[in-house]
């Protein structure tokens, strides 16, 4: 009997090498941005003591009085491993930790993106950590899986053997039987690199093994990167996917890759890329409303909020013959979906009903994004 084009295709894979039939699967790595080349916010981020989204896309800094850094997007990174981009955190100001102190680099990612993992059954997949890090400070890190949806979670320590060395740490998590994922647009999983961390995280006995969290097991034997400022550390080339072996990273065209941050995150118009920067078409509703609808590049995970600078002067709106300037946007709740939104002034707006322009950045500090990060 003839084979069908399904069971050939089957029958091929089957005897192919696991690691061949692994590098081939698309979208194989959970981690959105892994090899760290888009930056929307921008590429380096000064002072930061406290947590937020700052630079390099999807990777959230995590701090509770643990020094002072800069976070940029750097581009040392290991030689021949394709590789143009890392992140990079710098102590700019100490501190010896204590307590509840910590620092961590982190990704929140979607529960309906973790089905496939089949978390919560007896088939539960096992997952596989890559990443390159270089650093001044060897020792023991710890890198974290906390399953938000469950309250459950799982520690793997890593060491960094070399001073200022490019190493690769592959990291093996066995499937958690326990509690499914929701599947649903909610940050079900963060993945967490911890890089300094108080005795409240430290005295205990690491948890090695998926369970309920105890405070105490979630960072033990973790180096205090934040002792020196001197200290750094650069990471690149995450991925994490399912499976007991690391697969070659899957490197993403630069379209996709922006398309994938851009339904957490996506820059409408960046002055400091271009002063006169377009921003989109206006009409005026009133003589002092002007409205600019606006469609995402794409659907977004969630409502947005607005990420935008204001400034006297920093937008303006060309239309009839007429400059007209005005300092800020609103988002009008009603109007905005993670489709679409509009965009409103009526604090700074004087025009004719009806008239239509175009409106553009006027400052090289103006900047306006939307924001549905986890």
């Amino acid at each position: 009997m003839a084979l069908s084009k399904v069971d050939l295709a089957n029958q091929v894979e089957n005897q192919l090498p696991q690691n061949l039939v692994a590098n081939n699967l698309p979208f194989r790595n959970i981690i959105i941005n892994g090899d760290m080349s888009i930056a929307q916010r921008g590429t380096s981020a000064n002072t930061l003591a406290s947590s937020g989204y700052y630079t390099l896309d999807r990777f959230k800094f995590q701090a509770i009085s643990a020094g002072v850094w800069t976070m940029s997007q750097d581009t040392n990174v290991p030689t021949g491993q394709g590789f143009a981009k890392s992140l990079k955190m710098d102590c700019t100001s100490t501190d010896a930790v204590s307590g509840n102190d910590l620092l961590i680099i982190r990704q929140y990612i979607e529960g309906q993106n973790l089905q496939y993992l089949k978390k919560g059954t007896a088939n539960a997949q096992s997952l596989t950590a890559s990443f390159w890090v270089k650093s001044n400070k060897t020792g023991t890190y710890i890198l974290e899986l906390y399953d938000v949806d469950n309250t459950r979670q799982i520690s793997k320590s890593y060491t960094i053997d070399s001073a200022d060395t490019w190493e690769k740490k592959t990291i093996t998590i066995d499937g958690d039987t326990t509690g499914a994922f929701d599947n649903d647009n909610g940050g079900s999983l963060i993945v967490s690199f911890w890089l300094a961390a108080g005795s409240d995280y430290t005295s205990g006995t690491l948890s090695d093994t998926w369970s309920s969290p105890t405070t105490a097991n979630r960072a033990v034997g973790q180096v205090n990167l934040a002792d020196s400022t001197s200290n750094y550390i650069n990471i690149t080339g995450v991925q994490l996917e399912a499976g007991t072996t690391a697969s070659d990273f899957e490197f993403l065209p630069v379209d996709v890759n922006l398309q994938r941050c851009q339904r957490y995150y996506q820059v409408l118009a960046d002055g400091s890329q271009q002063t006169l920067s377009m921003i989109g078409l206006g009409f005026y509703y009133s003589a002092v409303l002007m409205i600019m609808a606006i469609q995402y590049y794409t659907e977004m995970r969630a409502t947005p909020s607005l990420d935008n600078v204001s400034g006297t002067n920093y937008y303006r709106i060309f239309a009839n013959g007429t400059n007209d300037y005005f300092d800020d946007f609103f988002l009008t709740s009603t109007n905005t979906t993670n489709k679409v939104c509009d965009l409103r002034n009526e604090s700074d707006i004087s025009g004719a009903t009806g008239d239509i322009g175009f409106v553009r950045t006027e400052n090289a500090a103006s900047f306006v994004a939307f924001d549905a990060e986890l």
